[in-house]
């Protein structure tokens, strides 16, 4: 797998400082496909709900992590349209989207940290400083498409937009398995490896756990 990354012309969009960035990004793979990254907005709805719609309103719709949903819920509203909400509200979008041959095949959710209410009052992943970092909370990759360098097209994507886009950083919680092979169901936070290819540091065992294993804290200063 080669690690160059392609970019394709797109409209540009505006983070809060007002810096443009632009959101077509490509990875790629070891099949010699491309994969376009390109933010969650709300005109591709359709496409964010193929790859995230796997259990109906009951599935997370990214947004456990974030713990914006629970007052939003009490007032009547379903995880999907908190999400798609969110998707209007941006930029920074809730998350980006990977296409492979036109098709929407992953997703990786981010936000501001000092704006995700979860990641602020959590007691088992600690804040190191205060700067607005780009967190990532999630991957989803869909069946038939996974192995396939996905996440890491989407985790370049996401860190290229974040440079563009004047952040500090890029933050996220993965797991270390070392070599041994993890439910999908708990790898979706990601693997560290994964980041440390990316030039992510380690920065510290957490206390929040994952398949059962310690989720460590990566950062990327930018």
């Amino acid at each position: 797998m080669t690690n160059d990354m392609t970019r394709q012309d797109s409209e540009p969009h505006r983070y809060q400082r007002g810096r443009p960035w632009r959101g077509w990004y490509g990875a790629r793979v070891k099949d010699r496909a491309v994969p376009e990254i390109v933010p969650a907005t709300g005109d591709r709805w359709a496409d964010v709900q193929q790859v995230l719609d796997g259990s109906g309103e009951r599935g997370c719709w990214c947004q456990a992590w974030r713990g914006t949903d629970a007052v939003a819920r009490a007032a009547g509203e379903s995880r999907p349209a908190t999400l798609r909400r969110q998707l209007e509200a941006g930029p920074p979008p809730p998350g980006y989207l990977a296409y492979l041959e036109g098709s929407p095949v992953g997703w990786v959710g981010i936000g501001v940290r000092t704006e995700t209410p979860r990641l602020m009052r959590s007691r088992t992943i600690p804040a190191i400083d205060d700067l607005p970092v780009w967190s990532i909370g999630c991957f989803r990759i869909r069946p038939g498409y996974r192995r396939r360098g996905i996440a890491t097209a989407l985790l370049r994507g996401v860190v290229e937009a974040a440079r563009g886009a004047g952040a500090p950083g890029v933050e996220a919680y993965p797991i270390d398995p070392e070599g041994r092979r993890v439910d999908v169901g708990f790898a979706f936070v990601g693997i560290a490896s994964m980041f440390d290819a990316a030039g992510f540091r380690r920065v510290q065992v957490t206390d929040a756990r994952s398949a059962g294993l310690p989720r460590l804290l990566v950062r990327l200063d930018l």
